[in-house]
């Protein structure tokens, strides 16, 4: 099928892997389970292959459906040729099938219309044929007709040429060659309305750009400053090439008709095609930005939400603020909260003493050795305190600043309401605090992902595509780490492949009223979850201490018999998968054989053993972990030189932001990443790496600090 050898070409992938997905997809089955429970059937397409795949396929099939929709419309209309067929058949993309119906395309009242319903598109015709030895003046008199409303033969003349310059702006070959033009030779033009007006968008007051080389974000910001009507845009085309382009292919020789052929041409690229090319070029140019700018919002989302957890600590939320005081909130190594107090160490209070020992009492009371710091309003004073703090402990205690983004949303949500149903929203935002830092994937999944706060532009895109790509990087992240069934949220459970809201609340509602779930059996008890829903989440759904050991693993329970056979092969027992005791890989001289004989493939059989052999593993564990600090810098700190660690906040077009423990992120630009060329920020960190940075300048009164990674 030629939709499946388009996506192989596109993907780099055969033809047999493209067919095999896509029967899997149309069967109801996630991304997710495809891309971990059928890679023997679809030769080992990863999620992001996937994600791509499911994308191009929705597209090639539209245009497959408007193609049949534009070919019955134009055979309805008698006007099909097999010329014009084989056009639309070979059309790639939905403006060229729109630029072939164009002619075709019912039309509201235009001027062309108006001429044709006054008899006059055959007075068009012969001038477009420019025939020699007939005259102008001559043929325009034969379509003088009062009754019709042509009443002299200027208005002939003037009435075909509005049919010919709408002939002209019809013509696809045009079209296309005018919008190729303009994406190589064009100009994006951008004027102030106020030069006089101080905005963050003085940069482009007077701005000039290339089509083919202005980057996305660039893009955005111009889009952006015109909506919020601070400047004017406009795309310069090469107007005089166009037109001696058009004349030539329309203007055969010297004729009597010469003259009202150029007029014509000139009408419809100026008032016709030059607009609508206009639109399409910087609709094209927006898209291509934010198709860009939300790939670039997905990864960096990926990788804040792959933050590795620090577990097994005690850890202290605290939620900074002036004049409400900071919120505190004590949360044990399971996430449970222990206890919620507000203290007042910042203005206009200032009671340092107080607030110290408050923390002190609780440090030593429930053995703390985090705190977990947001980085919002009087984060910097606050921290002063605890470096403080940490100096007087008798115990070790560190901490770590976390970004807030999104706390406000979640701590007055609907969620962290029924979640914390006695707590005011600075309690719940501190316990938050706490929990993003024990579990960043768990607690950030109560958020809608856009409120994160790792993209740019976020408000100015499609909100549509934004959100199915960035609830795509949640789901596949929440199914990479998997999910512990018995301690799961209703938000982490959603995510869960072949889990929706509904039956998440269900399986929430089932283990509060008969307990934990003992085996992944047991969610066929549940409500609305039937066999479909099984097979897709049960291998994502880990459970500690249960009847079955395999259900703490990956291992899904379609290839327990085989598992099980495994085991017996080389000597194991279940309880060995509990004791991490299970040792298999460096046996097996042969998968093929192996897997033959255990009833499975060769690419389950290696699955099975790493999930075996390393029960419950995280892949988080690989990511680098957050810097812990015992003591404070401060913006007035910082010198030219400094050489710091600092973690990646946000990547955007341009650059990265890092954290360097002042409370401003400092700014690597592109060209200060690396000595070799990189195409784009991500090539080189992703949001969550801790680097090496070294101080490039400070600008105190604009509060900006410029590093470089060189």
């Amino acid at each position: 099928m030629e939709i499946y050898k388009i996506i192989a070409e596109e993907l780099q992938v055969k033809s047999w892997q493209v067919e095999a997905a896509v029967q899997l997809i149309d069967e109801g089955n996630t991304i997710p389970f495809i891309a971990r429970y059928r890679k023997p059937v679809t030769g080992e397409l990863n999620d992001e292959q996937l994600r791509t795949l499911d994308e191009r396929l929705k597209y090639l099939r539209n245009l497959e459906e408007k193609k049949q929709t534009v070919t019955a419309s134009i055979e309805e209309q008698g006007k099909m040729t097999s010329e014009l067929m084989k056009k639309i058949m070979e059309a790639k993309t939905m403006v060229a099938v729109d630029d072939i119906y164009r002619p075709f395309r019912p039309k509201r009242k235009t001027r062309a219309t108006e001429a044709k319903a006054k008899g006059l598109e055959p007075l068009a015709n012969i001038f477009m044929m420019q025939i020699r030895g007939k005259t102008l003046q001559k043929e325009a008199e034969n379509y003088v007709n009062k009754e019709k409303g042509v009443n002299s033969v200027e208005e002939a003349i003037q009435g075909a040429k509005d049919i010919i310059a709408e002939i002209v702006s019809d013509n696809a070959e045009f079209r296309n060659a005018i919008r190729n033009t303009v994406m190589k030779h064009g100009d994006i033009v951008s004027k102030a309305k106020d030069e006089e007006a101080q905005t963050p968008y003085e940069n482009y007051y007077n701005y000039t750009e290339s089509v083919s080389k202005i980057p996305g974000h660039r893009i955005l910001a111009i889009n952006r400053a015109e909506k919020e009507k601070v400047i004017t845009v406009k795309v310069e085309m090469p107007d005089e090439n166009i037109m001696m382009a058009l004349k030539k292919s329309v203007i055969t020789g010297k004729s009597d008709f010469s003259q009202v052929l150029c007029e014509a041409l000139e009408d419809g690229y100026h008032r016709l095609i030059k607009p609508a090319i206009e639109r399409e070029i910087r609709n094209e140019l927006r898209e291509k930005a934010e198709n860009g700018a939300i790939e670039v919002f997905g990864q960096n989302l990926k990788q804040l939400l792959m933050q590795p957890p620090i577990a097994g600590k005690t850890v202290l939320g605290w939620d900074p603020a002036f004049r409400t005081g900071c919120k505190l909130a004590v949360v044990d190594e399971t996430g449970k909260v222990l206890y919620t107090t507000v203290i007042f160490p910042t203005a206009p209070q200032n009671k340092v003493e107080e607030s110290k020992k408050t923390v002190l009492d609780i440090i030593e009371k429930y053995n703390v050795s985090l705190i977990s710091l947001g980085n919002g309003t009087a984060s910097r004073e606050s921290e002063a305190v605890i470096a403080d703090i940490i100096k007087e402990s008798p115990s070790k205690v560190e901490y770590v600043i976390v970004n807030e983004a999104g706390a406000s949303v979640y701590s007055a949500s609907k969620l962290a309401t029924e979640e914390f149903p006695n707590f005011d929203t600075g309690q719940r935002s501190a316990a938050s605090m706490a929990r993003r830092l024990q579990d960043p994937l768990a607690e950030l999944v109560k958020i809608e992902p856009k409120a994160i706060g790792v993209g740019q532009y976020q408000h100015d895109m499609n909100q549509k595509k934004l959100d199915e790509t960035l609830g795509n990087v949640v789901e596949d992240c929440v199914n990479n780490v998997g999910v512990d069934l018995n301690t799961a949220s209703v938000s982490l459970l959603k995510y869960v492949s072949g889990i929706n809201k509904t039956l998440a609340k269900n399986i929430v509602e089932y283990r509060e009223k008969n307990g934990q779930f003992s085996s992944r059996k047991e969610l066929l008890k549940v409500s609305k979850l039937g066999p479909k829903a099984f097979e897709q989440c049960a291998g994502f759904l880990r459970i500690r201490d249960g009847k079955e050991a395999l259900d703490y693993t990956g291992v899904h329970p379609e290839s327990y018999t085989s598992a099980k056979a495994l085991l017996k092969k080389y000597g194991f027992t279940s309880r060995d998968i509990v004791s991490g005791d299970v040792k298999i890989s460096q046996k097996v001289q042969d998968y093929n054989v192996v897997a033959k004989e255990i009833g499975t493939d060769a690419i389950t059989l290696k699955d099975m053993i790493s999930e075996m052999e390393k029960p419950g593993r995280d892949p988080r564990d690989k990511m680098p972990k957050p810097i812990l600090k015992s003591d404070v810098l401060d913006f007035d700190d910082l010198k030219e030189g400094m050489e710091l660690k600092g973690t990646v906040r946000n990547v955007i077009d341009f650059g990265a932001f890092i954290d360097i423990g002042v409370h401003q992120d400092g700014l690597v630009h592109i060209s200060e990443m690396s000595n070799q060329f990189i195409k784009h920020p991500l090539d080189v960190v992703s949001v969550g790496d801790v680097v090496n940075v070294k101080v490039l300048s400070v600008d105190k009164d604009r509060r900006r600090i410029n590093l470089t990674m060189k």
